[in-house]
């Protein structure tokens, strides 16, 4: 594996970046200092909120695209380069879709915050690690600003008990499960893989010089993008299956292995 062409590497954050306590390791931002010596450019992708993702990645927000809210939204130096909203009228259809669902918590993210219906407190205990700013509303379908992404939350599993009840958007819009607890519905053209081409265009970059890592199905549309494309031990089958490469868990430093040989 010859990793001497690679100018741009981008990783998913939950799973992937992110250990399990939600945590950056000091040995990535050590090699993002190579990464850059280097000339190469690092994309953070996820589906996190930006404001969340920023927390994570402060001491280097400067030196970085952000690809936010699963591909629905880029920015870097804070400046806006993508919004791909969801259309208002679908909107309702996905409350209404997860509104008989037990445990389901629907969460409507924009740009600079979340509304979310402040039903359960176990849940708002939760949401603080995924989004730094949101605000409780009465009524969801009120919220009058510009939606990214509806993000679903089920304290068991998003794969058994929501897929099933908004599968039926697909084609129409975009529907992910993004994680074991997690099932995003947002525009149709709101995905890491097409927010990915927009930023591979501007740094003129072909798909054998980008390196993507990922673990869950929000990735996959960057995942097959890549030459050099790596699942993570601990992703679902899906991601192995479209993945060129395999490294170790999150929690093994899959990412940062894998950097060093490309610094190497």
């Amino acid at each position: 594996m010859d990793l001497s062409r690679v100018k741009m590497v981008v990783s998913d954050m939950d799973g992937t970046l992110l250990n399990s306590n939600h945590e950056v390791s000091n040995q990535f931002f050590e090699l993002f200092t190579s990464l850059q010596n280097q000339g190469i450019h690092f994309v953070a992708a996820s589906g996190r909120q930006y404001h969340s993702m920023l927390d994570k990645l402060s001491s280097i927000k400067n030196q970085i695209t952000f690809i936010a809210e699963n591909g629905a939204l880029i920015k870097r130096n804070d400046e806006v380069l993508l919004t791909t909203p969801i259309a208002r009228n679908a909107i309702s259809g996905i409350l209404d879709a997860v509104h008989p669902v037990s445990n389901a918590h629907p969460v409507l993210c924009s740009e600079n915050n979340a509304y979310v219906d402040g039903a359960s407190d176990d849940f708002l205990k939760l949401l603080k690690e995924y989004y730094s700013s949101f605000e409780i509303v009465t009524n969801q379908k009120e919220v009058d600003t510009e939606v990214l992404k509806v993000a679903i939350y089920h304290f068991e599993d998003s794969e058994k008990y929501i897929y099933p009840k908004v599968e039926h958007f697909e084609g129409d819009l975009k529907v992910k499960v993004s994680g074991s607890n997690w099932v995003d519905v947002s525009h149709k053209n709101a995905n890491k893989g097409y927010a990915l081409e927009k930023v591979m265009k501007e740094y003129n970059v072909s798909t054998d010089e980008l390196l993507v890592f990922g673990d869950y199905n929000n990735d996959i549309e960057m995942l097959a993008l890549a030459k050099y494309s790596f699942a993570m031990e601990n992703a679902h089958p899906n991601v192995k299956r479209v993945a060129q490469f395999q490294t170790t868990n999150n929690n093994d430093y899959g990412v940062e292995r894998i950097l060093e040989k490309l610094i190497k």
